[in-house]
């Protein structure tokens, strides 16, 4: 069952709230805020799908808190409807020229409420559709190469601050272009899917990523993870990998498929890069394949 979006509704009008409630309460999760400070804090804490605005509140007026919204990254993309009781062209335009999607005017009427939300409603989920695609491969469901590196880039500011370790894995299917010439590629898809699969289940923490780098490699970030931490993961990966079938179609025999791996972690500093370790981490698993496959090999500065 699909999950009620999350409106607020700022409103200090107790009987607006309760027409507002019983119009949107069997579709939407409802929460209400008073006044603009009251409405900024909820917003932090649990930012709403939607948010219903008042113009005219206690203290700071709906212009302010739109304003205040727009200003930050994490509450800017949030649909702000504007609710009102005057009809002033120029205060519309207002509203709208300080990122207002849309407004309802006072004394509401059920299906108009419900019609703008709706529509609201209908382009977020759309939105974020895009956004999702945009940042997953779409053949093996996992984070892309274009979510890796900005997690990346966040978590390695992330680390500088807080002077943690952070490790990265780099993986590449054995003899892949052997196993599609033999199997097909249809099967060498079906052997990625597993791959990305495996590895995903194989991270225990929700900070660690996997993401599929390009073609037949796929990375993974360790956040506050040492190189023997780092190396632990790779193995039980590894390990995971070798020990999954391939699954075929009726009546084909399963295969089965190694990986190789290259681990490499950093301290963060004005000495270290992200470019730095991710060579660090290719010249590894380049290591690991030039002595045998199917292995793990660490990588650091020594190995320049």
């Amino acid at each position: 069952m699909e999950e009620k979006q999350k409106i607020l509704i700022v409103e200090d009008s107790k009987l607006n709230q309760e027409i507002l409630r019983n119009i949107l309460q069997k579709d939407y999760k409802l929460d209400f805020a008073i006044d603009g400070t009251v409405a900024l804090d909820k917003v932090k804490k649990a930012p709403p799908d939607i948010i219903l605005l008042d113009l005219i509140l206690p203290g700071m007026d709906g212009f302010g808190i739109l304003t205040e919204l727009k200003k930050c990254d994490s509450t800017r993309s949030i649909p702000v409807i504007i609710i009102t009781g005057r009809s002033d062209p120029e205060e519309e335009a207002k509203g709208l020229n300080l990122g207002a999607v849309d407004y309802i005017t006072k004394p509401f009427h059920a299906v108009v409420v419900n019609a703008r939300v709706e529509t609201q409603v209908k382009i977020l989920k759309q939105m974020r559709i895009i956004e999702k695609f945009g940042f997953i491969d779409t053949l093996t469901n996992i984070p892309n190469r274009r979510h890796f590196d900005q997690t990346f880039i966040k978590e390695w500011n992330r680390a500088k601050r807080e002077k943690k370790p952070i490790s990265i894995v780099m993986i590449d299917v054995d003899h892949f272009k052997m196993y599609n010439d033999t199997h097909g590629h249809q099967q060498g898809d079906v052997a990625l899917q597993t791959v990305a699969g495996t590895v995903t289940s194989s991270l225990k923490r929700t900070a660690d990523i996997a993401a599929r780098w390009g073609g037949e490699e796929f990375a993974v970030l360790l956040p506050n993870t040492t190189l023997e931490g780092a190396m632990h993961i790779a193995e039980e990966i590894r390990s995971n990998i070798e020990a999954s079938d391939i699954p075929c179609g009726k009546g084909g025999k399963s295969h089965k498929i190694t990986i190789s791996m290259g681990v490499a972690q950093t301290l963060p500093d004005k000495d270290a890069s992200i470019a730095e370790l991710i060579l660090q981490a290719d010249r590894a698993l380049y290591k690991a394949k030039d002595t045998g496959r199917n292995k793990v090999c660490a990588g650091g500065p020594e190995e320049e």
